[in-house]
This record gives C-alpha cells, structure tokens and sequence, in this order.
C-alpha cells in the first residue's frame, strides 16, 4: 500500500489526518513541495466548490490539487482536478475525493 493510498484509505474511515506531505511543484505558491497540509475527512455531506483544495484520486493517481470546475452528469456530480499551473488531470466523482484541505502550515 503506497503512503498515499494509506491516508485515503484513513479519510475514508472518517480520520483528520493533521499532517500530510506530498512531494512536487504543481501547487505552487499555494503549497510548496514536502509542506504539510492538515485534511479534513469528506462525506456526503461536505460542501465542495470551485477552488477549493482536495486530496483525491485521478486516473489512478493520487494528488492534492484544486477543484477547478463542477458539473452534472445525469445524476451525479463531477469535479475538475487541477494543479495550480493550469493542468487538468481529469474529472471525477466525489468518491474518488477523500479529504478537504483545511490548513495550510
């Protein structure tokens, strides 16, 4: 089990997990690479919105990025993962979103 797919797993369990790291540039200057971000488990109650930064699963990737859009489709709702530099990594539901940054450190 990689690190990433370990505190998905603990977010879906219902876990604020305090303090996690993520490696890379993408985010930047919102978050810098290795700083730590304190993620607040989702339910299906959670309120999501356009900017607002998630920790969830693209494409079998796992990433901290923004929520760029949202749409319907039928009945279901999707968001639009995307770094901070303008890249799209795709659409997905928010099952596939397990935690809402809530602090920046």
């Amino acid at each position: 089990m990689s690190k990433a797919s370990y505190f998905a797993s603990l977010l879906q369990k219902g876990y604020f997990i305090e303090k996690y790291k993520e490696a890379g540039n993408s985010m930047l200057p919102i978050i810098k690479s290795n700083q730590p971000v304190s993620l607040k488990p989702i339910s299906v109650n959670t309120s999501l919105a356009v900017n607002d930064i998630v920790f969830c699963k693209v494409k079998g990737n796992y990433y901290t990025h923004l929520i760029t859009a949202i749409r319907k489709r039928n009945t279901h709702t999707e968001y639009q993962i995307s770094n901070n530099h303008g890249h799209i990594n795709g659409w997905i539901k928010q099952g596939n979103i397990f935690g809402k940054v809530v602090k920046i450190w």
